[in-house]
C-alpha cells in the first residue's frame, strides 16, 4: 500500500452537518481511482459493491429497472451468470464481480419456483445478499477496512435486534452474518446480549441511540457514532489508504443528509415502526430496499 500525500492534503475537511459537498460519491471515485494502487483500488471498490448489490436485486425483482450509475457491474453481466447456471455451464470469467455474486444467484435459482410469501421473501434475499458482501468485505485482508465493515454489520445487528425485542418480534429471521456477534445476538434473551464492552465498546452508546425518540435524530447519533470511530482508527494513518477509504465513507454520510427529505425520511421511519408493531413485513421490505446502508 503506498503513501497519498498529494492526494490527501488536498481534500478538502469535511463535517457531517456540511450542507454541500465538493464531491459525490460518484465522482470521489473518478478522481482518485487513476491515483491508487491496483491493490488499493480493490479496497475502494468493496465500497462501491453496495451499488452492485442494490442493482442485482433490484434486476431480480425487474430487469426492466433502471440500474444505480454508481454500481459497475451491468445487467448484461448479470445475465450471464443467470443464463449460464440455469443451463448449467462455466460461469463466464469476470474479474469485475465478486465471487458472492455467483453464490447469492445459485442459492436465488435453487429457491426458484417452490411456495413462498412474496413479501417476506424480499426480506430473506436482500439479508441473504448482505450477509455474504458483510463476509467477503471483512475478508479483505486489510484491518480497518475489515473491521469498519464489522463495525456495520454489529451495529445494524443490535439496533435491529434491541428493537425486535421493544416489539416483541423474533429476532432470529432479521440478523445478518455468522461473526461471533450476530450468533451471541441470535441466541441471548440479556439486555447486553451476552457482550461486553470489550467485544463491543460501544454497546452502551448504541443502547442510548436505540432510546432516542425522534427517529432522524437516532440516525444522525448512529453516524455520529461512526463518525467518531473512523477519525479514532484513522488518526495515525493520515496519508494512508484507510484515510482515503474513511473520507468516501464521509462524503457517502454528508450526501445521505444533503440529499434526504427530512419530513419524508420521518414519515418513512415512522412507517417502519408502525410496521414493525403490526408484522406487516411487506412495509418493512420496501423499507429496507430504499435505506440500504
Amino acid at each position: 500500500m503506498g503513501k497519498y500525500y498529494y492526494l490527501v492534503s488536498g481534500l478538502p475537511g469535511l463535517a457531517l452537518d456540511d450542507s454541500k459537498l465538493t464531491y459525490s460519491v460518484e465522482s470521489f471515485r473518478s478522481e482518485i481511482e487513476a491515483m491508487l494502487s491496483a491493490k488499493d483500488r480493490k479496497l475502494v471498490d468493496l465500497f462501491y459493491l453496495r451499488y452492485d448489490n442494490r442493482n442485482l436485486l433490484s434486476f431480480m425483482r425487474d430487469p426492466d429497472a433502471v440500474p444505480d450509475p454508481r454500481g459497475r457491474i451491468t445487467y448484461d453481466e448479470i445475465h450471464a451468470i443467470l443464463k449460464a447456471l440455469r443451463e448449467e455451464e462455466k460461469i463466464p470469467a469476470n474479474d469485475r464481480i465478486p465471487p458472492y455474486f455467483t453464490e447469492f444467484l445459485r442459492a436465488y435459482l435453487a429457491e426458484e419456483g417452490k411456495d413462498s410469501k412474496p413479501e417476506r421473501e424480499c426480506i430473506l434475499w436482500e439479508d441473504r445478499l448482505a450477509a455474504l458482501y458483510y463476509a467477503y468485505a471483512m475478508r479483505c485482508g486489510n484491518k480497518f477496512v475489515a473491521d469498519w465493515f464489522e463495525l456495520n454489520l454489529n451495529v445494524n445487528n443490535l439496533l435491529t435486534a434491541i428493537t425486535c425485542r421493544k416489539y416483541d418480534l423474533d429476532k432470529s429471521g432479521y440478523i445478518v452474518g455468522d461473526n461471533e456477534v450476530a450468533e451471541r445476538v441470535r441466541q441471548s434473551n440479556a439486555r447486553d446480549f451476552g457482550l461486553d464492552n470489550d467485544s463491543v465498546e460501544y454497546l452502551p452508546e448504541l443502547q442510548r441511540i436505540a432510546e432516542e425518540t425522534d427517529l432522524i435524530a437516532r440516525e444522525e447519533k448512529i453516524d455520529l457514532l461512526k463518525w467518531k470511530w473512523l477519525d479514532e482508527n484513522t488518526f495515525f494513518k493520515t496519508f494512508d489508504i484507510e484515510s482515503v477509504f474513511a473520507y468516501l465513507l464521509k462524503i457517502e454520510m454528508i450526501e445521505r443528509w444533503v440529499t434526504l427529505d427530512k419530513a419524508a425520511g420521518e414519515k418513512t421511519f415512522r412507517e417502519l415502526v408502525g410496521a414493525m408493531k403490526k408484522g406487516s413485513e411487506n412495509v418493512l421490505a420496501e423499507f429496507k430496499r430504499n435505506n440500504i446502508k
